[in-house]
């Protein structure tokens, strides 16, 4: 029996097809190089696949015969449980030092995500449609894809946002300026905003300024028929607008997600 024919049989053994065992090579290989599991739509570009409803389709295959566990809500968890032979896989096991901890902490990654999963057993995809000026107000961009494009989402676990909270009436603005710095809010950070057209005093709020066609993000006070808007930053002075009527309230802060930049 030549080679090709115990490839056959043991392909047929293994009730796998060609997609499936491309996927389980792809991930042993991702995960031995990085330590975490590849992306869906990485899984896809790998086996050129566009739709991810089908990787998923292939990965629950692999599931369901034992290869992987995972956690379709948890992005990147993917673990391997068990291996092809060698006869399909196209490579040795490695048996290096390094392969062996990068195995490990592959293996800590899928663990750990698996133990987030159990805490925050939502996440919620909440799309970030443009940037909002915490300085000088910004102009207005002609359409939200100017700045980001159709895939832009921030993942928030459901149990972080207030419990109240809708997921429909929620969108994320990404932080540009340093104006809001004293309430924890930095450039480059991204606000969680709720849907809304009213603020009451102290609201940190996104406004469209209709006069000058810009947005900002700062603190609403309506004080004797005008509105001020007020900077967290002691270096800056507030916006007063004298006709409160050109102020057009975009949505209200609820939620800061701090991004940290290395120095």
């Amino acid at each position: 029996m030549g080679v090709e024919d115990q490839a056959m049989m043991a392909r047929k053994s293994e009730g796998l097809g060609e997609r499936p065992i491309k996927i389980l090579q792809f991930l042993t290989e991702y995960q031995d190089r990085r330590g975490y599991s590849p992306s869906i739509r990485e899984i896809g570009k790998h086996i050129g696949v566009d739709s991810t409803s089908l990787v998923d389709y292939y990965l629950d295959q692999l599931a369901e015969k034992g290869y992987i566990e995972r956690d379709s809500r948890v992005s990147r968890s993917i673990r391997i449980i068990k291996e092809l032979p060698e006869s399909l896989s196209g490579r040795a096991k490695p048996e290096t030092a390094g392969a062996k901890m990068l195995s490990a902490v592959g293996k800590a990654v899928s663990d750990a995500a698996a133990a987030v999963s159990e805490v925050a057993t939502e996440l919620l995809s909440i799309p970030l449609v443009g940037r909002i000026g915490a300085s000088l107000p910004i102009p207005m961009p002609e359409t939200s894809s100017a700045y980001f494009d159709s895939y832009s989402s921030v993942e928030i676990a459901r149990s972080l946002l207030p419990s109240r909270e809708k997921i429909g009436d929620l969108f994320a603005l990404e932080v540009d300026g340093v104006s809001m710095i004293d309430a924890m809010v930095n450039d480059g950070d991204i606000v969680i905003m709720k849907k809304t057209s009213t603020a009451n005093n102290g609201d940190m709020v996104a406004v469209w300024l209709e006069e000058n066609n810009e947005t900002t993000l700062k603190y609403f006070y309506l004080e004797n028929g005008k509105v001020r808007l007020q900077p967290a930053n002691p270096t800056m002075e507030p916006i007063m607008i004298d006709n409160p009527e050109q102020v057009r309230v975009q949505g209200k802060v609820v939620m800061v997600v701090r991004q940290f930049k290395s120095q």
